[in-house]
């Protein structure tokens, strides 16, 4: 059974149990449909052999020695992960067209007697409404950004505004990375078509009538590009900031990078980075970190760098502020306060 979707709020009420992705691993990994299991029709190295022999033999010897895999690949597949699904179990099949993989394996579990779907048009359908979602479409969504320097809490005071019920887009928690040349996360990031996945499916959960907030954000994450949509929507949106003390910020931040001075090689080489913008002053920051104090050097890393990056980029895209917040410190308790405060902006707004 064919089965299509025209937007991504209708994948995201498919009404099946259970969505198989039955693309190589390889291909899942770069992407998937939120929630989908891989059950491959074939591996990375079958389906590479399968292209060769299509190309260089016949595509009759390709498609003939494809369906014994495929055979082969189900029979484990319904006696390993899908061993337990009884008779009303509804899965919602797809591959990389909608095409012969997946008509394959949804006709094997068809006839068991299974109600099984498959998307009409595949993973491609699938990629072109995210790609429409954030390269061509306009956001129905009013965004706020929440701003400030750096060491401001602004992650943080995300996560508690999500607590007390704001909408909110982790652009951070979504790119696996901290927004900065010390940012990089355990993990590593995820890729762009993965990235725009998470985004595109975040964005269509929200409700349009209310307002969404957002970190401000370069235009890149790490190596994730924020898709120009959204981009767009950010440059024009008006502000909330955050102002707190450098020294206050400085030692919230050597808390927040605590991890980062594990790795001493790494984070040398991170600042290296940095001399062809600040030149000697690396320098005086490498000296703070053979002497263990992260938080002199969260310090002089905002006072000689971030601080003024982020004033530059103010003034640039100048604009609205719709309220600016200054605490005194950036404690558990303050940060609560705070959040307090903003939740009431963002609900009078």
């Amino acid at each position: 059974m064919k089965t299509s979707f025209a937007t991504l709020t209708d994948i995201l009420n498919h009404g099946f149990d259970t969505v198989i992705d039955v693309r190589s691993p390889a291909e899942f990994a770069e992407d998937h449909v939120p929630g989908a299991i891989n059950l491959p029709a074939l591996s990375n190295d079958q389906r590479a052999e399968i292209g060769t022999i299509y190309v260089q033999d016949t595509p009759f010897n390709a498609r003939k020695l494809g369906a014994a895999m495929v055979a082969r690949n189900v029979a484990d597949h319904l006696n390993g992960p899908l061993a337990e699904k009884d008779g009303g179990w509804r899965p919602l099949v797809y591959c990389w067209r909608g095409g012969q993989r997946s008509g394959s394996f949804a006709s094997i579990l068809t006839q068991i007697g299974w109600r099984a779907g498959v998307v009409e048009g595949g993973y491609q359908t699938f990629r072109r409404l995210v790609y429409d979602a954030l390269y061509t479409d306009e956001l129905p969504h009013r965004i706020i950004l929440l701003d400030g320097n750096t060491g401001t809490a602004k992650t943080d005071t995300l996560r508690l505004l999500g607590a007390r019920g704001v909408q909110v887009l982790d652009l951070e928690g979504l790119a696996n990375h901290r927004g900065s040349l010390l940012g990089t996360m355990e993990g590593g990031q995820p890729s762009q078509k993965a990235f725009e996945t998470a985004l595109a499916f975040a964005l269509a959960e929200f409700d349009p009538s209310r307002p969404v907030i957002i970190e401000a954000e370069s235009s890149k994450i790490g190596a994730r590009i924020i898709p120009p949509a959204l981009w767009i929507a950010m440059k024009a949106a008006p502000r909330i900031e955050i102002d707190a003390p450098l020294d206050a910020r400085a030692r919230y931040l050597s808390k927040a990078y605590a991890d980062m001075s594990v790795d001493r090689s790494a984070m040398v080489s991170r600042l290296e980075i940095l001399r062809r913008h600040r030149g000697g002053v690396v320098d005086r920051w490498r000296t703070l970190l053979d002497g263990d104090d992260f938080e002199g050097l969260a310090k002089a890393l905002m006072e000689d760098h971030y601080d003024p990056s982020y004033r530059a980029s103010r003034s640039r895209h100048g604009a609205q502020v719709l309220k600016r917040f200054t605490v005194p410190d950036l404690s558990d308790a303050e940060r609560e306060v705070l959040a307090n405060q903003i939740a009431d902006t963002i609900a009078a707004s």
